[in-house]
C-alpha cells in the first residue's frame, strides 16, 4: 500500500482516538461534578438535621428484624420502620404549658402548633415473643443554653410526665415539672415488661420553651435543640 495511503489512514485513527478521548474525560469530568454534588446535598442534609433537627425516634435494626419490635406513626401498623422523624418547628417562642390543647396526644404524627413541637408514635411488638424494653430519650444537641427553660412531655399510653432541667441555683424541680432532667444529656428513661406479641405502647412527645422559667430569658434566643428516643429490647421470652 501507498506510504501516503497509510499515513492518511493513520492520521485518521489517530484523530478518532483523540476525539475518544476528549468525550471520555468530558464524561469523567461531568461524573466527577454529579459525584462532589451528590456529597455536598449529603452532607447539607446531615449538617441540616445535626444543627435544625427537633426530635428523632429509633428502635434497633437488630430487634426489628429478629424481634418485631417495630414504630409506626398509626395504630393500625401501616407502615413499619425503624426510624421516625417529627417535624421541625422553626423561630419557636416561649409559651406557657397551660396554653397546650388538652387533646395533643389524640392526633397521630406529627402535629405541632406555632411554638411546640408534638409528635405521636407507636411502639409495636410484632414479633412472636414477649419483650422486656427500655426508651430512652437524650439530648443529642443542644445551642446558647436552650436547654434550660425547655420542657418535654411525655405521653405514654395516655400518662402524662412533663420533664424539665434541674433549676439553674441546684434547687430542685421546676414547679411545673413532674421530673428532672437525668442528666445535661438524658432527659428520661422507661420501661416496659411483658409486651406482648401484638400489643402496642403510644407515646406522644411534646417540646416547647417554658415562657415561665426564670431561665428563658434573652440570651437563649435562637438557640437549638435536637432530641432523640432510643428503644431497645433488654430480655425476650
Amino acid at each position: 500500500m501507498d506510504k501516503k495511503v497509510i499515513d492518511v489512514l493513520e492520521l485518521r485513527r489517530t484523530a478518532k482516538e483523540v476525539k475518544r478521548h476528549v468525550i471520555l474525560m468530558r464524561i469523567l469530568a461531568l461524573l466527577v461534578i454529579i459525584l462532589v454534588l451528590i456529597i455536598a446535598v449529603a452532607y447539607a442534609i446531615s449538617y441540616f438535621y445535626d444543627k435544625f433537627g427537633s426530635f428523632t425516634v429509633k428502635v434497633s435494626k437488630y430487634d426489628m428484624v429478629h424481634q418485631g419490635l417495630t414504630l409506626s406513626e398509626t395504630p393500625e401498623f401501616d407502615k413499619a420502620t425503624a426510624v421516625l422523624n417529627a417535624n421541625i418547628v422553626y423561630d419557636m417562642t416561649n409559651i406557657s404549658g397551660n396554653d397546650l390543647p388538652d387533646n395533643i396526644d389524640k392526633i397521630n404524627g406529627s402535629h405541632n402548633g406555632p411554638n411546640y413541637i408534638a409528635y405521636t408514635f407507636y411502639l409495636i411488638n410484632s414479633g412472636d415473643d414477649t419483650l422486656t424494653y427500655t426508651g430512652e430519650m437524650s439530648i443529642e444537641n443542644v445551642t446558647k443554653d436552650v436547654d434550660e427553660a425547655i420542657r418535654v412531655a411525655v405521653y405514654k399510653n395516655g400518662e402524662k410526665t412533663v420533664y424539665g432541667k434541674t433549676k439553674s441555683n441546684g434547687g430542685g424541680k421546676e414547679s411545673d415539672c413532674d421530673s428532672e432532667f437525668l442528666s445535661s444529656s438524658l432527659v428520661m428513661r422507661t420501661s416496659t415488661e411483658g409486651f406482648e406479641s401484638n400489643k402496642k405502647d403510644k407515646y406522644t412527645v411534646v417540646i416547647w420553651l417554658e415562657g415561665n422559667d426564670p431561665d428563658c430569658l434573652d440570651n437563649i434566643i435562637g438557640g437549638t435543640l435536637k432530641l432523640s428516643m432510643n428503644f431497645k429490647i433488654t430480655e425476650s421470652t
